[in-house]
């Protein structure tokens, strides 16, 4: 059924607004919810926390006028619980016939598609060099892009699609001119932002490197090759190439003080090689991201920042609230990062997670081979991102 589908409760219900949902969780309080998806979406994709207690009953457990009393033992009666579905219709449903029976509940506003929306920034306050440079943090996905602006210029580095008018806003209230949009390879759980910055005067900017994959586009944007430097007011943003979770990875070095690397490091973890070539190349391209690593970017000094474009529920914030580390300190903690080439690949190779959700068809429109519009797009992208490899495997004790 659609949200549209659902008859409006008989009783008043209230909602919650994902992001007063997500300061309670931040804040470790107490959340009840109650997930009224369907089984194979809540096991896909849901809200957690540390004191998150999260239940799943589909809405169709709700739509009998006399409700199966096994259902209602599921539900406590003794605290508050919000209510949450797919888009906001099935979960005020639900509430409404909870609320009848003395149940205290609230719903949440559109849902996960509400919760999706959430975008925040925060200052990465360790990062030294010109320029003050922010991380934009999309948690529903753990997409992270970043924003550098200096003496009245900006640049943003792996821009989404849906938050178009958010940078422009924000360009505009930091008194910037947005110069550049900058994306470090063809992502694959995301639809990139940089051709829609583009076409409002940005300057778009892709790999080189990307472009033998089947960009479509490319005569239209600007293309980054190894070494090739943009100016942001007194910083400069150098382009790293770093292959191996795509051929076409390029990280990006914010004035000698943030790597951004895209999907190549995490603070958790490293890529995943199986996204361009399949399993087939999977070895090759494990080989081609330890090369990158050790030649690239462990090469750098241990006090650059490493800043990736996700994070994983199993990462740790910096004490900036930012999902950044020094280099050095990844060394320490990360055993992947300090194993020989072959045990690397073996360790890498024997424990992914299921690809991203719609990944090829998230990648196809990423190169232009395919058109859809901005809902289509919001949609395609939804769920957890997956783009990196086990962090049970790859993280140090």
């Amino acid at each position: 059924m659609d949200a549209d589908d659902f008859p409006t409760p008989d009783v008043e219900v209230a909602s919650v607004e994902p992001e007063t949902l997500k300061d309670r969780i931040d804040a470790v309080e107490d959340v009840t919810l109650l997930d009224a998806r369907m089984s194979s979406d809540y096991e896909e994709w849901r809200i957690d926390g540390e004191n998150v207690t999260s239940i799943n009953v589909p809405y169709f457990e709700f739509l009998e006028d006399d409700i199966d009393g096994d259902v209602l033992a599921r539900i406590p009666d003794d605290r508050e619980v919000t209510v949450l579905c797919a888009k906001g219709g099935a979960s005020e449903y639900v509430a409404g016939t909870l609320a009848e029976r003395g149940y205290e509940v609230d719903h949440l506003e559109d849902g996960m598609n509400g919760w999706a929306s959430i975008y925040e920034t925060v200052e990465v306050t360790d990062y030294d060099g010109a320029g003050t440079l922010l991380q934009y943090q999309r948690p529903s996905s753990g997409c992270l892009g970043y924003l550098l602006y200096d003496d009245g210029e900006a640049a943003i580095i792996d821009p989404l699609r849906a938050f178009t008018d958010r940078y422009l806003a924000d360009a505009d209230d930091l008194g910037v001119d947005l110069r550049y949009a900058l994306d470090t390879h063809v992502h694959a759980d995301h639809v990139s932002g940089v051709r829609d910055l583009d076409a409002e005067g940005v300057e778009g900017v892709i790999p080189e490197a990307a472009v033998d994959r089947g960009v479509t586009y490319a005569d239209e944007l600007t293309t980054a090759a190894d070494g090739d430097a943009f100016r942001v007011g007194n910083a400069t943003i150098e382009a790293v190439h770093t292959p191996g979770h795509t051929t076409g990875m390029t990280s990006y070095l914010v004035d000698d003080g943030l790597l951004a690397t895209g999907d190549g490091l995490f603070v958790e973890s490293v890529a995943r090689p199986d996204l361009e070539e399949g399993d087939d190349g999977a070895p090759d391209a494990a080989r081609m991201l330890y090369e990158s690593l050790r030649e690239r970017i462990l090469t750098l000094p241990d006090d650059t920042l490493v800043g990736g474009a996700h994070f994983s529920d199993a990462a740790e914030p910096a004490a900036d609230g930012t999902y950044t580390a020094p280099i050095g300190a990844l060394v320490e903690e990360m055993d992947a990062l300090t194993m020989a080439e072959d045990d690397f690949v073996d360790l890498i190779l024997s424990d992914m997670p299921p690809r991203p959700a719609n990944y090829e068809e998230i990648i196809a429109t990423n190169l232009g081979q395919n058109a859809v519009d901005d809902e289509e797009a919001f949609t395609l992208e939804l769920g957890p991102n997956n783009c990196a490899a086990s962090q049970e495997s790859l993280a140090g004790d």
